[in-house]
This record gives C-alpha cells, sequence and structure tokens, in this order.
C-alpha cells in the first residue's frame, strides 16, 4: 500500500501549524478542516492519463476555489491496480478523518471503494473509473460518477462506427469490470443498429503486455471493427501491434476509450483517422484552454487528460457544496454532502455548466473526436478534430434504465 506525501493547501487563517498552536488550536483546525484523498494509479498502465495528473488538478481545484474560511488537505496514493489496495487505503483514510476520496481509475478498485464509503458514509468523488454500474445496480448516496462512462462511450464511439459501416465486431477486452463493461455496452448499441459480434478475446489485466494471439485471433474473425475495450497503455500498445500485423488494412480499429496522452504516445502517423469519444478536452473552448495554461507548467508541461480535468470539476463543486452548508456537517454526512452537490448547478472550466441527478451521475456533453493527420497538426499537443456534440441530456443512460435504487420510478 502506498500512501504518499501530503499537501496542506490552505484556505484562509485554519492553516496555522498544531506545532506552534498547541493542542486545543491543533482540535480546531482539524475541525475545520477538509481532507480529501487521491487514489489512483501512479506506477501502473493508468499512470500517464490518471495519477500524477489527478493530484495536479486536485490541487489546483483546492486552489482555484480559494479562501473560503477553512483549509484543505490533499493526500495521494497508489492503488496498484488492486481492489483489496484500494479498499485498504481507503478504509485506513476515512478512519483517520479523511472526508472524500477522488478518482478512483480502474473500475474493479472502484466498485470495492464504492462500499467502503457508503458503510463509512464519506464521500466518493469518480473520475476514473469506467463503468456504468455504480451509476446503475451498485449505485450509493455516498457517490458522484463525474467524468464518463461505458455507456457515452459506447453510445458516442461505437454507434458513429456503426453507421459508418462497420456492423461486425470482434472485442479485445481487458479481464476485469471495465473491460467487461465497455464490451457489454458497445455490443448492446451495435446489435440495436441491426450490427452483430462475431466474438471477443479477453486479457489478464494488468498482467499481459503481449498482445500477439490475441490480435491473431482478431484477424482471423474476419470482423469489419476491431473494438479495444481496454484502456491506455493496453489500447496503444493493441494499435501499434495490430498495425505491424498489417489489421488496419482489412478492419477499422476501435479505441472505445482513449486520451489526447495516449495519442501523442502513439503519434499521429499511426494514429491519424481514429475515432474517440472524451468529455474533456484541453483545446475545446476558451475556458478549457484558461484551464490547460494555469497548470500545464505543473503538468509535466502537457495539457489536462480527461480524469485528471474530472478531477478538477469534482472537487472544485464538492468544495463548493462543503463552503454551502458548512464544514462541520459536511464531515459528519457523506450522504448530506452528496446531496448538497446534487441540489446545486455545477459549473467549472473543465466542463461548463451541468447537473448530478439522482443515480449520481454528472451531467455534461460527450465529444467525438477524430485525430488529426500529421499535416493538419499546428502544434505538439493539437491532436483532435470535433466530430459531433452529444448534449448531456443525450450522452448518458436514461435515468429509468439504470437500476439504481435511489431513484424512484
Amino acid at each position: 500500500m502506498a500512501i504518499q506525501r501530503r499537501d496542506l493547501l490552505a484556505a484562509g487563517a485554519a492553516a496555522a501549524t498544531a506545532s506552534l498552536a498547541g493542542p486545543r488550536s491543533a482540535r480546531a483546525q482539524a475541525a475545520n478542516t477538509i481532507r480529501i484523498g487521491v487514489i489512483s494509479d501512479m506506477s501502473g498502465p493508468y499512470r500517464d492519463t490518471t495519477g500524477p495528473g489527478s493530484v495536479v488538478l486536485t490541487q489546483q481545484a483546492v486552489q482555484d476555489f480559494g479562501a473560503r474560511g477553512f483549509a484543505v488537505e490533499v493526500l495521494q496514493a497508489d492503488h496498484q491496480n488492486r481492489p483489496d489496495v484500494g479498499a485498504n487505503i481507503a478504509r485506513q483514510w476515512f478512519d483517520q478523518g479523511v472526508d472524500a476520496v477522488v478518482d478512483l481509475p480502474t473500475s474493479s478498485v472502484a466498485l470495492a471503494v464504492n462500499q467502503i464509503a457508503r458503510e463509512k458514509n464519506k464521500v466518493h468523488l469518480n473520475s476514473g473509473a469506467a463503468t456504468s454500474d455504480l451509476t446503475g445496480p451498485q449505485c450509493s448516496p455516498n457517490t458522484v460518477h463525474w467524468t464518463y462512462d461505458t455507456y457515452m462511450l459506447a453510445k458516442s464511439t461505437g454507434a458513429a462506427i456503426v453507421k459508418q459501416g462497420g456492423n461486425s465486431w470482434y472485442f479485445i477486452t481487458a479481464d476485469y469490470a471495465f473491460g467487461h463493461a465497455l464490451e457489454r455496452d458497445t455490443s448492446n448499441f451495435v446489435r440495436a443498429q441491426g450490427g452483430r459480434i462475431v466474438g471477443s478475446a479477453r486479457y489478464p489485466f494488468p498482467a499481459t503486455t503481449d498482445f500477439s494471439a490475441f490480435l491473431l485471433q482478431a484477424q482471423s474473425s474476419r470482423a469489419k471493427v476491431l473494438g479495444f475495450a481496454n484502456a491506455s497503455t493496453d489500447t496503444v500498445n493493441c494499435i501499434k501491434g495490430a498495425r505491424e500485423f498489417g489489421l488496419h488494412r482489412q478492419m477499422k480499429l476501435a479505441a472505445l476509450l482513449m486520451g489526447v496522452v495516449d495519442i501523442k504516445s502513439l503519434g499521429l502517423e499511426s494514429g491519424q483517422g481514429l475515432l474517440l469519444t472524451e468529455a474533456f478536452y484541453w483545446d475545446l473552448n476558451e475556458r478549457t484552454r484558461a484551464l490547460t495554461q494555469r497548470v500545464r507548467a505543473k503538468n509535466q508541461d502537457r495539457p489536462p487528460a480527461m480524469v485528471p480535468a474530472g478531477c478538477y470539476g469534482a472537487v472544485l463543486h464538492y468544495l463548493k457544496a462543503v463552503a454551502d452548508m458548512g464544514v462541520a456537517a459536511a464531515r459528519a454526512s457523506g450522504v448530506d454532502a452528496v446531496g448538497r452537490m446534487k441540489a446545486m448547478p455545477c459549473d467549472d472550466d473543465a466542463f461548463g455548466p451541468g447537473t448530478i441527478r439522482a443515480d449520481g451521475r454528472k451531467i455534461h456533453p460527450g465529444y467525438l473526436f477524430e485525430v488529426k493527420a500529421p499535416g493538419a497538426s499546428t502544434n505538439p499537443w493539437d491532436l483532435y478534430k470535433l466530430v459531433a456534440t452529444t448534449p448531456g441530456d443525450e450522452a448518458f443512460r436514461p435515468l429509468a434504465e439504470g437500476q439504481c435504487p435511489l431513484v424512484r420510478s
């Protein structure tokens, strides 16, 4: 269990140190401090698209929130993509007074922490996990699912490819909750539009680095589309391998979850023409560019990726809810804090205006992008051309279809 350093980001006079103020003042300071823990992949395949970037954007949210009469402490930890590790970190932090956890990429980890946050009545702000079950059968009054999910990705990218004639699919799928959900949701949209699923190959996650055997199985399927139900380094390696085997000449390669960091790693020469869906892109509008300008120097001189941007939006809105209801009330009940978040309209520089539904689903638009050809790019991070925008009320699964126990029919 890798629990790393803490950063105290002051918001008012409560940031005085305990060693100078004495025991009574220390207790008062602790009571007036909100503690937020970033649990992420700091060392594995999702590190470049979550991890340190999520910490930077969480800290930026605290900075942009400003001085509101209470302090905010940010902690960080590496869950190693293991549900037991993530659950142990969350349980330990909650028992030590952490009020909210954020990010939680890797759906199996997120689902495990989801239960602990509910048990301890704390706040779970999820940006990194894709499983739509967080707002479905396993929804919780303590959880907000902020950035994206498998339903949104499947509807936007999968449906667009079927409309282009890609009506027979084969999947290479990460063998855990996220991969299963992404394959399931995409398959549902393919079938709904008259397409068919030829087959799939599931690989051990995160233990797989050689995808050759899975790519050869896909090649022999004669499907028109090869869908990658995985993410980050795995997707990049799959696409590189598919091009080496020449699969791109006979199949459409569908990256069902990919982002700017992945495309930069893959290169425009290999990535050009790929369709992908994101909820955030640094060059989308003036507000996203302004946020990028504020964090770029802190973020390895690169723009924010989608999941860290989600951490920014979720933490900023949570802190606004804390300010609205008071620190004591927010710390006393995660259910009440999330309820206040749902009652307040959302607005931030990453996602613009939005709302949070009764099932915890944050609502904002989804964007279908096409990766640019090398000659069309004007700078190293100019990677996307916007193809289509799905409004927020259409991008995510309808509330009535999620089977969330919090939703009254």
